[in-house]
């Protein structure tokens, strides 16, 4: 496993000077801005990952595959070549997040995503990239809108493994702690389904009372993420763990300061699991 630099952890920067601070802050990867990465173009970016010996973590889905239609269709048209990009550069995973709640009733909106998201996937597999879908836990996300969709962790992987071999879950530790999630669900999807990781802290609050911007540093709060990361080792991961802390980081804090913060509380957490 290696850590890579979210942007979380920073005030907004230009690509170039965000990977610049992944690497000399001593980070193994760094999560890539598709959109800046692509203006300095795909043989310059891979260039640039390699001379600064940082690997690339994960790149955001350029499709919108919840909204009206020619929205989607329109992404879709441009994805094969983001997804050419991602390969070239050497970063094999897109990551996207799937709705907790819908106007549309459940079985309705399962039935146009399931359908959208194998077309995005059936792009993205001749480029050798997987999809990581992330699950959204906190009560405030499943009651925005009418109808309940997919918010726990085992339905989250019935329904990658509906969409495709090349679709499975972003595992963000805050959503798995309030989705009530287990290791065991950590190793019943296996290395092959879960494609990328988020992680943070969570303060004991009471479900009702939980929003997403008021997330802690890893070790702060009450996540066991020491089981958390023993259950990705006995799975095999291998691949990138991205500190996602959001709402920590005081706006007025150093960029640099705020990636030290974020990469030694996790690699301090990784160590006490024993995965470092």
């Amino acid at each position: 496993m290696f850590v890579s630099l979210n942007s979380s952890l920073t005030r907004r920067m230009a690509w170039l000077d965000f990977a610049k601070l992944a690497a000399s802050t001593g980070y193994g990867g760094v999560d890539v801005d598709l959109a800046g990465a692509r203006t300095q173009g795909a043989a310059d970016t891979r260039t640039l990952l390699r001379t600064l010996q940082i690997a690339p973590g994960a790149v955001g889905l350029p499709v919108n595959f919840a909204g009206d239609d020619a929205t989607f269709e329109s992404g879709l048209a441009k994805l094969e070549d983001a997804a050419v990009f991602a390969a070239t550069i050497g970063c094999p995973r897109m990551i996207a997040v799937l709705p907790p709640s819908s106007t549309t009733p459940k079985p309705e909106f399962r039935a146009l995503l399931k359908t959208r998201i194998t077309a995005i996937a059936k792009v993205l597999e001749p480029a050798g990239l997987r999809l990581g879908l992330e699950f959204l836990g906190p009560l405030h996300f499943r009651t925005r809108n009418p109808h309940e969709f997919i918010w726990r962790m085992p339905e989250t992987l019935d329904f990658c493994t509906d969409c495709g071999a090349n679709v499975g879950v972003l595992l963000d530790a805050w959503h798995w702690h309030h989705a009530g999630a287990t290791a065991s669900d950590i190793i019943t999807a296996g290395k092959a389904r879960i494609v990328h990781i988020h992680v943070s802290d969570a303060k004991a609050q009471p479900p009702e009372d939980v929003r997403d911007n008021q997330r802690l540093f890893p070790g702060e709060g009450v996540i066991d993420l020491v089981t958390f990361f023993q259950a990705l080792k006995k799975i095999g991961y291998t691949d990138a763990i991205s500190p996602e802390p959001l709402g920590r980081v005081p706006a007025e804090m150093p960029a640099e300061e705020g990636a030290r913060l974020g990469l030694k509380t996790t690699t301090d957490v990784m160590k006490k699991a024993g995965v470092l």
